[in-house]
């Protein structure tokens, strides 16, 4: 079976909440997510094109792992914590991407 990530991708609403999203989430989320999730690896990154759009990913073994992940209650609370903190200054967008191809 074919390894999944799944890529979430945040955009901040201002260019000043930028340090402050970065500490918590590099400190705090990432690390929790990963745990809840049971994700093999977690790793984000900053757009060079657009410096408000920030990348995390996490790593399956397989697609029913990640799509188990993405309905977990590890999902939710992560969810609920993450408005709580950022309330409407932060948009997501999840998406499990599955390797078609590797050389």
């Amino acid at each position: 079976m074919p390894t999944t990530w799944l890529k979430v991708r945040a955009v901040l609403a201002e260019p000043a909440d930028r340090p402050r999203f970065d500490a918590w989430y590099a400190e705090e989320h990432l690390p929790d997510a990963k745990q809840g999730f049971g994700a093999r690896r977690a790793w984000r990154c900053w757009s060079r094109t657009d410096p408000l759009v920030h990348y995390a990913f996490y790593e399956f073994p397989d697609a029913a792992t990640a799509e188990a992940a993405l309905a977990s209650p590890a999902l939710r609370d992560l969810v609920a914590e993450f408005d709580r903190v950022w309330d409407s200054r932060v948009t997501r967008m999840r998406e499990l991407l599955e390797l078609a191809g590797d050389i």
